[in-house]
C-alpha cells in the first residue's frame, strides 16, 4: 500500500508561481516513476508532467512546456512541480501519481497509485 499526499496548492495571480509537493509513504516499489495530472470541472483528467526514477527523463504536456518543471528527491520520497507563468486555464485539482516502472508515461491508466489532489486557483 502506497500513500501519496499533495501539498502546496492555493491561489495565485495570472503570471504568478506555485510549487506543489507530493510525498510518498508506505510500501513503495523500487525505481518507480512519478507524474502529475490535473482535472478541471467538467473536463477529463489530463497529463501534466512525468519524471523517471533517475530524473534523467522528463515528460511535459505541450500546454505547460517551458512554464512548469518537475523534479524529485528520492531520499525524501518526494516529487515537486514548479509552476511559473500561471494562466487561468491552469486552474484545476492537481494529482500526483506513482507508476511502478522506471520510466514515466503520459497515460493516466499507466499509473498505479494516486493522491487525493490539491486545488490550484488562478485569478485573472
Amino acid at each position: 500500500q502506497v500513500q501519496l499526499v499533495e501539498s502546496g496548492g492555493g491561489m495565485a495571480q495570472a503570471g504568478g508561481s506555485l510549487r506543489l509537493s507530493c510525498v510518498a509513504s508506505g510500501r513503495t516499489f523500487s525505481r518507480y516513476a512519478m507524474g502529475w495530472f490535473r482535472q478541471a470541472p467538467g473536463k477529463e483528467r489530463e497529463f501534466v508532467a512525468g519524471i523517471s526514477w533517475s530524473a534523467l527523463t522528463t515528460l511535459y504536456a505541450d500546454s505547460v512546456k517551458g512554464r512548469f518543471t518537475i523534479s524529485r528527491d528520492n531520499a525524501k520520497d518526494t516529487v515537486y512541480l514548479q509552476m511559473n507563468s500561471l494562466k487561468p486555464e491552469d486552474a484545476a485539482v492537481y494529482y500526483c501519481a506513482v507508476r511502478i516502472l522506471e520510466l514515466p508515461s503520459t497515460g493516466r491508466y499507466d499509473y498505479n497509485y494516486w493522491g487525493q489532489g490539491t486545488q490550484v486557483t488562478v485569478s485573472s
